[in-house]
C-alpha cells in the first residue's frame, strides 16, 4: 500500500477532468487545477456529467459515493496551492511540448520534495520534458483512455532516469484507485495503446479525405466486422479534434496531403464548437450524458 493520500490533477480539461474524478471516486482527495475562472467553470460541469455516467455505467458507483466525491474534490485557479500538499501530481494539460515543459518549470518549484511527477500525454516522452521538472528521477509518463471509469487502463512509462521505486509506487497507487495499470519496459512513442490504434485511425482518417465512404458507414463496417462497440470516428470524438490535432501537429513528421487535409477538417470542427464528445458534437451529436444521439 503506498503513503499516497493528495492527489493534483493539472489541467482540468476533458480528460484531466475524468482522471481528477475517477480518482476523487476511488477515495482519495483531489485537488484540480486549470488556467481560469471560465475553465474551472466548465471543469464543474464535466464533473457533474462523469458523475452521471459513473452511476450509469458501474455498480459500484451511486449517488452517495458520488456526492462524497464532490465533496473531496476542489478546483483552483493557484497552482501553487494546487500543488502544495501532493504526494502525486498528474499534468494533463494540452499536448505541447512547450507548454508541458514551462508547465513542469512551475510545477517543480512549487511541488513537495517527496511528491511523485507525472504527465499524461498521448506522443510525448518523458525524456523531452523530465529536466524541466527540476528532478527527473521522480518523473514518470503516464497515460489514460478516453471515458477512464469504464476504460480504466493507465499505461506507466519510465524515462531513462526515472528511478524505478517510482514507477513501482504508481502502478500500486493505480491499483488502489482502481485502475488497470500497464508498465512499460522503456519509453516508446505512443505507448503501447496508441502505437497500435493511431495507425487504424489513420486508416479511417485516409478513406474520409479520399471520399471513399461517410464516416457512418466507415465506422459501421469496422463495428459490425469487428464485433466492437465503437467505430474510429466515434473514438476520435471521445478523444477530441483537438487531442488530434496537437498530436499530429507535435509529430515533426512530413505529413502527406490526405493527413494534412484532415488536420485542417479537425481544426475548423474545433472552430465550429465541434470538438467532439466533450463539445456535444463532433462526428456525431452527443446528450449531456456523453452518450451518441442516434440519427
Amino acid at each position: 500500500m503506498t503513503d499516497i493520500k493528495n492527489v493534483s490533477v493539472i489541467g482540468a480539461g476533458v480528460l484531466g477532468a475524468q482522471i481528477a474524478f475517477v480518482v476523487v471516486q476511488a477515495g482519495f482527495k483531489v485537488t484540480a487545477w486549470d488556467i481560469n475562472d471560465d475553465a474551472v467553470e466548465a471543469a464543474k460541469g464535466r464533473f457533474k456529467s462523469i458523475g452521471k455516467s459513473m452511476i450509469a455505467d458501474l455498480d459500484t458507483a451511486s449517488e452517495e459515493s458520488v456526492a462524497k466525491a464532490h465533496e473531496n474534490l476542489s478546483l483552483t485557479t493557484d497552482m501553487e496551492a494546487a500543488v502544495a500538499e501532493a504526494d502525486i501530481i498528474i499534468e494533463a494539460v494540452p499536448e505541447k511540448l512547450d507548454l508541458k515543459r514551462s508547465t513542469w518549470e512551475k510545477l517543480g518549484k512549487a511541488a513537495p520534495s517527496h511528491t511523485i511527477l507525472c504527465t499524461n500525454t498521448s506522443s510525448l516522452l518523458g525524456s523531452e520534458i523530465a529536466d524541466a521538472s527540476g528532478d527527473p528521477k521522480r518523473f514518470i509518463n503516464t497515460h489514460f483512455a478516453n471515458r477512464v471509469w469504464v476504460k480504466n487502463i493507465v499505461e506507466i512509462m519510465p524515462n531513462p532516469e526515472t528511478d524505478l521505486k517510482y514507477r513501482d509506487i504508481v502502478e500500486e497507487f493505480a491499483h488502489e484507485a482502481d485502475l488497470a495499470p500497464v508498465v512499460l519496459k522503456k519509453e516508446q512513442r505512443a505507448y503501447l495503446l496508441n502505437t497500435m490504434m493511431v495507425p487504424f485511425l489513420q486508416a479511417a482518417q485516409y478513406l474520409y479525405v479520399n471520399d471513399v465512404a461517410d464516416v457512418d458507414q466507415i465506422d459501421k463496417d469496422w463495428r459490425i466486422a469487428m464485433s466492437t462497440e465503437v467505430g474510429p470516428f466515434e473514438i476520435m470524438d471521445m478523444i477530441g479534434m483537438r487531442s488530434i490535432v496537437n498530436v499530429a501537429e507535435g509529430s515533426g513528421e512530413d505529413q502527406p496531403e490526405w493527413k494534412k487535409k484532415f488536420t485542417e477538417i479537425a481544426k475548423q470542427m474545433i472552430e465550429e464548437g465541434r470538438s467532439g464528445q466533450g463539445d456535444g458534437e463532433g462526428f456525431y451529436k452527443y446528450d449531456d450524458n456523453g452518450n451518441k444521439i442516434e440519427k
